[in-house]
């Protein structure tokens, strides 16, 4: 049964309306006093093609624009999220010079940081090392989707080898012995500095040491919790879990999973990635080698474990489905948000225990979830697109209120859906023709425009 009203009045503003594109991460979006939306400016409207130049942000309560970074040399930037703690914004860049042997890819593209104080100044956050005997604390691929730690002490992101993708190592040397290139998730240590020999044109130093944090398996035993890609990862409540005992679980991350089914399905599963309490441990090798090998995929530092939460298979609708969307734990890390069918087939917000335990149906509605998602600061409201317009749901009585007038010519983009820090607006995007919502020329192009409402002070928030 649906249970859904509409908050009146409804306050939508548009914050940008420059004739270029305007792409938002799907989340931390918002700068830790909540005045400022960093954004980038690839030109299609789901971000697909990686063509964005520049770095900016937009002061939601001026619309003045102020630039943070514009790439050089061909290169191209873009998925940038803000430190919830500090001035430091993280996003993509591709490689400078590129030639047609390395250009960009999922495997050849770096997380850098730059701050606001210092604009156009970037910090590489992850180092790169293509030639063994390859550095600990470096990565030998691309990096990818960087999110902060509630603390700023830790960058997450997901990751691609470009060794074991065939390159630049020789495959024939190697043998058929190789593991394959899986997507996995990788942690950055920040203010922890890597120096990398200059043995190739593409190896750099950073200021984070990163490791590799999930376990990835080839071919994954049908039945089995074993993985063949780790991604749409989320740092689990502000200060981690608490654990059935009463201990707290301090730096944890949830991920979707790929998992084969006995029946030889791959569906998407969630899985908790518990972390070193004490942060200088991810500096500790375990069973294998940090860095990798020309054969290994780099492996997980000791006292990292892994945990699958969902068991889906036999559901009508097995695993995480609908829009791409990132996991989401909400403040208090006692729930974890994602996407799945209910028994009719529509995609609602469900719920799980970082500790397990059967998911638990959030949203109730009658047309499904389109967009990704993300929690009040409270923890009170999970904020949504549906049905053309966005939405928040009480995460306790899992009632629906829509907050904007349902809009089928330009209806919010399912990219982002982001409350900010203080809980009073929800930052979101719609593609419009020219820059404006008043164009009525149908030859205009159509470029992404920011857009945030506030949330009624009735809901909290």
């Amino acid at each position: 049964m649906s249970m859904n009203r509409d908050a009146q009045p409804m306050h939508e503003r548009q914050v940008t309306s420059a004739a270029h594109g305007h792409m938002l991460t799907s989340t931390a979006v918002w700068s830790a006093d909540s005045r400022w939306i960093v954004y980038d400016t690839r030109s299609s409207p789901d971000g697909s093609v990686f063509d964005g130049t520049r770095i900016e942000r937009v002061e939601v309560g001026s619309g003045r624009v102020e630039f943070l970074y514009a790439s050089q040399h061909g290169a191209c930037c873009g998925v940038v999220t803000a430190s919830p703690v500090d001035d430091r914004v993280v996003f993509i860049l591709g490689p400078e010079h590129p030639t047609a042997e390395w250009q960009y890819g999922f495997n050849r593209r770096q997380g850098v940081v730059v701050r606001t104080s210092r604009p156009g100044v970037i910090e590489p956050l992850d180092a790169r090392d293509l030639v063994p005997p390859f550095t600990a604390g470096a990565l030998r691929g691309g990096s990818h989707v960087h999110v902060f730690s509630p603390d700023g002490r830790l960058a997450s992101f997901t990751y691609e080898d470009a060794i074991l993708d065939g390159h630049p190592a020789d495959a024939a040397t190697v043998g058929s012995a190789r593991e394959k290139n899986l997507r996995g998730i990788g942690v950055s240590l920040c203010g922890q500095p890597v120096l990398v020999p200059q043995t190739h044109p593409r190896n750099h130093g950073a200021t984070a040491f990163t490791v590799l944090a999930t376990r990835l398996t080839d071919e994954p035993t049908p039945g089995s919790d074993e993985i063949a890609k780790a991604f749409e990862e989320s740092w689990i409540g502000s200060h981690g879990y608490l654990r059935p005992d009463g201990s707290r679980q301090r730096y944890a991350l949830a991920f979707q999973g790929h998992v084969v089914t006995a029946a030889g399905q791959t569906i998407s599963e969630v899985f908790v990635c518990d972390l070193p309490t004490e942060t200088q441990a991810l500096m500790v090798a375990g069973d294998q080698p940090l860095q990798g090998t020309l054969t290994r995929r780099p492996a997980p530092p000791r006292g990292v474990s892994q945990r699958r939460l969902t068991f889906t298979a036999d559901r009508r609708y097995p695993g995480i489905d609908g829009p791409r969307h990132w996991l989401r734990s909400s403040p208090d890390g006692a729930r974890i948000a994602c996407l799945m069918r209910d028994e009719r087939g529509i995609v609602q917000v469900f719920t799980v225990s970082p500790n397990g335990g059967e998911p638990v149906q959030v949203t109730r509605d009658e047309w499904s979830v389109a967009s990704s998602f993300s929690w009040s600061p409270d923890g009170r409201q999970i904020a949504y697109a549906a049905d053309s317009s966005i939405f928040v749901v009480d995460a306790a009585s899992g009632t629906s209120t829509r907050l904007t007038v349902p809009d089928t010519t330009a209806p919010p983009r399912p990219e982002a859906c982001v409350f900010s820090p203080d809980g009073r607006r929800i930052a979101f995007i719609r593609s419009l023709a020219g820059g404006s919502t008043q164009s009525g020329d149908p030859e205009a192009p159509v470029h992404n425009q920011i857009f945030v409402v506030d949330v009624p002070a009735s809901l909290g928030g």
